[in-house]
């Protein structure tokens, strides 16, 4: 096996009792980084913090997962400079990968003002779409509480 010390120098190729004894006599221990290599490849280093050392690695990884949804709300009577407000937001979010998911709760006698809503959720689409190119992974979908609809970057 290729064994490495604990300064990330690599020693020589050597067979699994020696590179015992190696770890044994520094007081570290001995892991398999990769076995798929040819040779295996080991290390020399303490086993706590080879733990801490991956888990930080796999923290990262998902600290930058991308595909999660962001929620952006629109009210009812939104103004037109909060829409553009909204679609800037929505334009750093979808960026960074993000999906974007639009919704608008409509309450009491806004349910019976629907195709003013979806006009309110179109023109929201439109100056996204002025800023950055999307595509809609769920079109505008009518719910008991309002209207949502699922964007993308393209």
């Amino acid at each position: 096996m290729r064994l490495i010390d604990e300064n990330s120098k690599q020693v020589s190729v050597v067979n699994l009792e020696e590179a015992l004894k190696i770890a044994r006599e520094r007081n570290l221990d001995l892991i398999q980084i990769s076995d798929k290599a040819d040779p295996p490849v080991c290390k020399i280093m303490e086993y706590g913090k080879y733990l801490y050392w991956q888990e930080k690695k796999e923290k990262e990884i998902t600290k930058h997962r991308s595909g999660e949804t962001k929620i952006i709300q629109l009210s009812f009577n939104i103004s037109q400079h909060d829409l553009e407000t909204k679609a800037l937001q929505s334009k750093k979010f979808l960026e960074k990968g993000n999906r974007v998911m639009v919704a608008m709760i409509l309450r009491g006698r806004e349910k019976a003002l629907a195709d003013f809503a979806k006009g309110k959720m179109n023109q929201f689409l439109e100056i996204l779409n002025g800023q950055i190119l999307t595509k809609i992974e769920r079109e505008l979908k009518r719910d008991s509480r309002g209207f949502t609809m699922i964007i993308a970057k393209s």
